[in-house]
């Protein structure tokens, strides 16, 4: 125990030290192997890997009081600091851009190498946007893939509900120190991730929200996912920033299209033009990973409505107020595509939806 102390106080050493970045840890790394033979290296040999200035930083700086702190930290319950060197580190990131040399995990760290998929989106999002982020988490988590996501409100929140609701859990990469909770509104939802999933950071412990970390925070997101799906974003949204770093990393990217009318779609629609999958329902998703459960694994159970007036309120609820395609509405209801033709067309001659061109329906607002 007082080696493995030992060796993760030379990681904390190497990563709390100001000044010293990603690249320069890398190198220092692949060039004398663990942390510590990097702080027993000469000044001499450490100036041949890195800036002169910065070999003696990273012989003078200590951090005594930072690196006790994180050990402590990682020495209570459900938490883990994970190194390069850890078995448990996710193995996703090493192929990514610039992967943490140190990860600060609260619950089960073992998720870390599941399969993912990210999904990311507007932190103003609409009620139908965070219905859509629930409902296809869920069902891609009953699917098999562990949901990543930011913490953020609106549909990062969404999502992480989505998959905290399935077997396969979620993993929140957040842009503060593991022991600091940001929004305040979803610490219940952190809480809750901690205990059935994992909370993740590679910021040290007591850093606050700064604007510079999410940007951060949202290259690990796209690099523990096989892909990323985009739902609702805006044209200056991190989320792009997130769907560009996955593509840059070989990951698909995925996008649910909008109104032309909102904000929150242009976003998206500016991602398929570049090239993201469009998609209507999880499945779209699976096909396109070539993920092995079959679709009837996937579907939404379906759900026990009571009155017909009630059934038909749910299912105006689950079009929302931008045209929905069929196989989106049974994504989102739960419903069979025949179940719901046969509501449908009473509903439509009653003038509560109507029915548009490309097998699209409207709700008609009295």
């Amino acid at each position: 125990m007082a080696t493995d102390r030992l060796e993760l106080a030379s990681w904390l050493r190497l990563t709390l030290i100001p000044g010293v970045g990603g690249e320069s840890r890398r190198a220092l790394l692949k060039a004398f192997g663990l942390p510590q033979a990097i702080f027993e290296a000469s000044p001499r040999a450490l100036s041949a890997v890195v800036d002169p200035a910065l070999a003696e930083r990273l012989l003078g700086h200590e951090c005594t009081v930072d690196i006790d702190a994180a050990l402590d930290w990682a020495a209570q319950p459900g938490n883990r600091l994970l190194t390069l060197a850890d078995v448990d580190y996710p193995q996703s990131l090493l192929t990514a851009d610039d992967p943490p040399v140190l990860l600060y995990a609260k619950g089960d760290a073992a998720m870390l190498n599941r399969p993912m998929l990210a999904v990311v989106g507007s932190r103003n999002a609409t009620t139908q946007g965070e219905r859509d982020a629930e409902a296809f988490s869920k069902a891609l988590g009953d699917a098999g893939l562990t949901i990543v996501s930011g913490l953020a409100l609106g549909i990062d929140a969404a999502a992480h509900r989505g998959g905290l609701a399935t077997a396969a859990g979620t993993v929140a990469v957040i842009g503060t120190g593991a022991d600091r909770l940001y929004p305040a509104r979803n610490e219940a939802l952190a809480r809750g991730i901690a205990e059935k999933g994992v909370v993740l950071s590679e910021f040290p412990l007591g850093t606050p929200a700064l604007a510079a970390n999410f940007p951060r925070r949202n290259r690990i997101i796209a690099g523990l996912g096989l892909g990323c799906l985009v739902i609702e974003a805006a044209l200056r949204s991190g989320s792009l920033i997130t769907a560009r770093l996955a593509a840059e990393s070989g990951r698909e990217v995925f996008a649910i299209p909008g109104s032309i009318h909102s904000p929150l779609s242009r976003g998206c629609h500016q991602l398929i033009r570049q090239g993201a999958k469009l998609v209507e329902s999880a499945q779209d998703i699976l096909e396109e990973l070539r993920w092995g459960p079959s679709p009837a694994a996937v579907a939404t159970p379906a759900r026990t409505l009571s009155a017909p007036d009630d059934a038909e309120e749910r299912v105006l609820a689950f079009i929302g107020d931008a045209p929905c395609a069929l196989d989106t509405l049974s994504a989102r209801s739960g419903l069979t595509p025949a179940d719901l033709l046969a509501m449908l067309l009473p509903m439509e001659l009653a003038g509560r939806v109507a029915q548009l061109p490309g097998g699209l329906y409207q709700r008609l607002h009295s």
